[in-house]
């Protein structure tokens, strides 16, 4: 006969996930095992309550700053909750993700619409125009000689893409193409020909403003 402390206290979250499984596991239970343990005078079941309570008023909207604010949280621990969330969409969810026109694309790249440095962005698509992933390939005051296409499409290849859109911002609420832009561009499209994948379009976002070759007409000119 089993001594009673060799009976496993299914009650903790970490022990029923062991042996009835992670789909017994309740929100706050499953947060509970991504924490870990608790702090000096903040058990873990009180933490997973409170980030818990941030993610289902935020839903698509968790930040790090969101949930550093919870008492107890900082950076490291955001950061590792933040990274469960983001695995799970990009294995389960991301083919759910369809682009259809240009307002889907601009809701991917909020982020960047109101940052002081220039990014740039990938999104890569499924010939069905599922989306595959987006990425950053470049931040900072763009010189164009460093945008190169064989670091932009190394990642298309990979994901087997389809089409890809290319995404830039500009600090400065301009979002009319420079020079530099228009060459980058036509540079793209080629290099795209010939890997036979599809530029979609390329737009310029600022804080109110964005600019898409494709609508006007410039994307193959």
């Amino acid at each position: 006969m089993k001594k009673l402390s060799d009976i496993p206290d299914i009650d903790k979250p970490r022990e029923k996930l062991a042996h009835r499984g992670v789909q017994s596991l309740s929100s706050h239970e499953l947060l509970m095992v991504l924490l870990g343990s608790g702090l000096p005078g903040r058990d873990v079941s009180a933490l997973a309550t409170d980030i818990l309570k941030v993610i289902e008023k935020e839903k698509d909207n968790i930040t790090l700053d969101k949930l550093t604010k919870v008492q107890g949280i900082g950076k490291a621990k955001a950061g590792q909750i933040l990274s469960a969330f983001e695995l799970a969409k990009r294995y389960l969810f991301k083919d759910e993700k369809k682009i259809r026109n240009t307002d889907d694309i601009l809701s991917l790249v909020q982020d960047i619409r109101d940052k002081k440095q220039e990014h740039f962005i990938t999104i890569t698509l499924t010939g069905a125009s599922g989306l595959i992933e987006k990425r950053e390939v470049f931040k900072g005051t763009v010189n164009y000689s460093m945008v190169h296409p064989r670091e932009i499409f190394a990642d298309a290849i990979s994901d087997r893409a389809a089409g890809i859109i290319f995404v830039h911002n500009h600090p400065a609420d301009d979002a009319q193409p420079s020079e530099a832009d228009i060459k980058l561009t036509h540079q793209l499209c080629e290099a795209a020909k010939l890997m036979g994948i599809q530029v979609i379009d390329h737009i310029i976002v600022t804080k109110n403003n964005y600019f898409s070759f494709q609508a006007e007409g410039m994307l193959n000119k």
